[in-house]
């Protein structure tokens, strides 16, 4: 289950990517403009803002998102529905996919049928992050490792759920996209305050959701102090703030567009 309150204590942090991602976007007068993992749609606002001409649509698997997302009352359609089932209609000409392929096995195959489904000419944006070699994730993976919680934790936590820019580039490109592949590291500045270390309280928005659904109150209790330790270890205070480098990888690709430069 997600929770949209925890989501957005940093809410202008985690939109800066998507504002990054957009900005690359050149499309004009799209006819339909669809946002996969919208969350709690704020970010898919600013689509309709954007492009208000456009039909804009934004698709999460959480109900609680959406149902948050409903109380926005911006000229979106919003509904749920599960990324690996979705399809594009033939009118779609932007796909954004924020943050969200990550928690997708499969999404390499679903990156190469969208690029082929969509119509020529259109953009397919998303980015995801790319820290899962940060002090933080290594942390995670290590405390969920103990006897205590293996068992009941085990295949939760990937060690390497999202390719390189290159791998996105190469995958995309091979479908007939042009591409423009990057990453970016952002030193988040969290304020130290309160009883929980900043970095607990943002990954529990995120990276810790399937942890806190598998472990009772008790085991969550415990597992959550246990990994702030080494997180106040990993990221001390400096100043009254935490600074906390984040990765992220962002692709946005244009299908059909290497066939028109080629033809």
């Amino acid at each position: 289950m997600w929770d949209p309150g925890t989501y957005l204590r940093y809410d202008g942090e985690r939109s800066r990517p998507f504002v990054d991602l957009l900005a690359r976007v050149g499309a004009r007068h799209p006819r339909a403009v669809v946002d996969l993992g919208c969350g709690p749609g704020t970010l898919t606002a600013t689509l309709a803002e954007r492009w208000p001409g456009s039909r804009v649509t934004g698709l999460d698997s959480s109900p609680e998102m959406i149902a948050r997302a409903g109380e926005l009352r911006a000229p979106v359609d919003f509904a749920v529905v599960d990324v690996r089932d979705w399809r594009p209609a033939p009118e779609v000409d932007v796909l954004v996919g924020n943050a969200v392929l990550q928690w997708v096995p499969e999404h390499r195959e679903l990156l190469t049928r969208w690029a082929a489904e969509l119509p020529a000419g259109a953009w397919l944006a998303f980015q995801v992050p790319g820290n899962f070699a940060a002090p933080s994730h290594r942390a995670l993976r290590e405390v969920a490792a103990r006897d205590r919680w293996r068992d009941r934790l085990a295949g939760l936590l990937r060690e390497a759920p999202v390719d390189e820019p290159v791998d996105y580039a190469t995958l995309l490109t091979g479908a007939d996209c042009a591409v423009d592949a990057w990453e970016t590291t952002y030193v988040h500045l969290l304020p130290a305050a309160g009883a929980d270390h900043p970095v607990l309280a943002w990954m529990e928005g995120t990276a810790l959701r399937p942890v806190r659904a598998a472990l009772d109150a008790a085991g969550w209790a415990d597992f959550r102090a246990e990994l702030g330790v080494r997180l106040a270890e990993a990221y001390p205070v400096r100043q009254g703030h935490v600074y906390f480098p984040f990765r992220r990888i962002f692709v946005v690709a244009r299908t059909g567009a290497r066939a028109e430069e080629n033809s």
